[in-house]
Formats: structure tokens, C-alpha cells, sequence
């Protein structure tokens, strides 16, 4: 990529902050349940969960569309390359830039550190990705995780808000479920395979490689605390008094 077209991409990535800092102040004007208005330490944690399911159902619809439009991309995941891909790489890549500036200057760095490490590792990968344009198909079925996103964040809303509705909640469950197996744990273990068997152990191979080897582990990790919390809660610990007003936990 020429010098001209990576910084257009910068200002796109920043543009793409500026448009998820909009979400952010147009969250604050939303109307808040009575639960959450209620514990003031929950405020800022619904704010911060309606920006993201902002990105998800247009990260994870994007996503979609962009190996729809492009099933050839999926047979040339190193160097493949589609404008609507490298869009979408700098459009999640200003959310996540924007949801790190979020946690820091509101002070939840210390309850929200797993987002912090997986916000460092999505935000150097893609910009590697973004100057070298190698492994643009990577980065896009990784975002088809967002789709799964979409389902887990109205997972946590409905918690907040206490929503009288168990029946809304046992369904959505079952769905998060589906749509974690499909749309998150499929194209992570089929990008590690691929990673480990067809990808150079050197420079940005061996960078993405381990990033991806990271991010199994912590998949595999809230994979597990969602299970117990949704399925079998009788296993969970510690978990009993807790309050978890201002935390943005991925899984809780």
C-alpha cells in the first residue's frame, strides 16, 4: 500500500472514532431503565454496552456481507483484498480505539483490563494489516465474531436492566449460544488451524500467530464463565454478593 492510501486509512480510523464518540454522547440522551438510573455505577457501563452493540450489528452485518459479496476472498486469506474488508478493518478499528479512550478516561481500567488486552491486540494487529494489506480475510472473518456480540450484549443489557421478561432472556440464551459456536468459536479454530499449517512463523505471520494463539485462551475462558453462568450456575465461585455496578466484564 502507497503512502497515499495509508493515510486515508488514518483518517478513516479517525474518522471512525469521532463517529463512535457521536454514539457515545447520543447513548447519554437515551432514556435508562429504572435499575440502572437507580445504581449510578451502572450508568456509564449501559452507555458503554449501547455503543458496542452499535458496532456489533453494523461490524457483524458488514462482515457478512463482505464475504457474501466475495466468497473468492475466502481461498486467498494472506493476500486476498476487497475496499469493503479494508473498510471495515478501519471502521472496528476506530471502535476499539474509541472504547480504549472510553475505559481509561472514565477510570475503568482496573475492572475492565481483559478489554484492554484484547483491544491492544485487535488495534496492532489491524494496523499491520492496514499498512502491509496482508491478511485482510483474516481480520474479516474475525469480525463475524461481532455477530455473536450482537446477542451477548443484549445478554448483559437485559441483566442490567431487569427486564420482567425470563422468557425474553431463556431465548436469547439459547441463541448467544448458537451464535457463539457459529460465529465466534468456528472462525477462530479455523483461522488457527489455518495460521498454524500455511502461515510463515516470521514477521507479521509470527505476530498474528501469536496474537491468535492469545485470543484462543481467552475465548476458551469466557466460553467457560458463560456456560456457568447461563447453564450451569450451581458451578460458578465467588460470584455470590458480588456487585458489579461499573464493570464491564465480557462475561458476568
Amino acid at each position: 500500500m502507497g503512502p497515499g492510501w495509508r493515510a486515508a486509512s488514518a483518517a478513516l480510523v479517525g474518522g471512525s472514532v469521532l463517529i463512535f464518540g457521536a454514539l457515545r454522547r447520543l447513548a447519554l440522551a437515551l432514556p435508562q431503565p429504572a435499575a440502572v438510573r437507580s445504581r449510578p455505577g451502572r450508568v456509564w457501563r449501559w452507555r458503554n454496552l449501547l455503543v458496542s452493540f452499535a458496532h456489533s450489528v453494523l461490524a457483524g452485518l458488514w462482515a457478512l456481507f463482505s464475504l457474501w459479496h466475495s466468497p473468492e476472498l475466502l481461498s486467498d486469506i494472506q493476500d486476498g483484498y476487497s475496499v469493503s474488508g479494508h473498510l471495515l478493518v478501519c471502521f472496528s478499528s476506530g471502535y476499539f480505539i474509541h472504547d480504549t479512550l472510553d475505559i481509561i478516561f472514565n477510570h475503568q481500567s482496573r475492572s475492565s483490563w481483559e478489554y484492554l488486552v484484547h483491544h491492544a491486540m485487535a488495534i496492532s494487529a489491524f494496523v499491520s494489516l492496514i499498512i502491509t494489506g496482508r491478511f485482510l480475510v483474516a481480520a474479516v472473518l474475525l469480525l463475524l465474531v461481532e455477530v455473536s456480540n450482537i446477542f451477548l450484549t443484549v445478554r448483559m443489557l437485559l441483566k442490567m436492566s431487569n427486564v420482567p421478561s425470563p422468557a425474553l432472556y431463556e431465548a436469547n440464551k439459547y441463541i448467544n449460544l448458537v451464535m457463539y459456536f457459529a460465529f465466534r468459536l468456528a472462525p477462530q479454530a479455523y483461522l488457527t488451524w489455518y495460521f498454524l499449517r500455511y502461515v510463515e512463523v516470521q514477521g507479521q505471520g509470527a505476530f498474528l500467530t501469536a496474537n491468535l494463539l492469545l485470543l484462543d485462551a481467552m475465548i476458551l475462558m469466557y466460553f467457560s464463565r458463560l456456560l456457568r453462568s447461563d447453564f450451569f450456575p450451581s458451578l460458578r465461585k465467588g460470584s455470590a454478593g458480588r456487585d458489579v455496578d461499573g464493570e464491564k466484564f465480557l462475561i458476568d
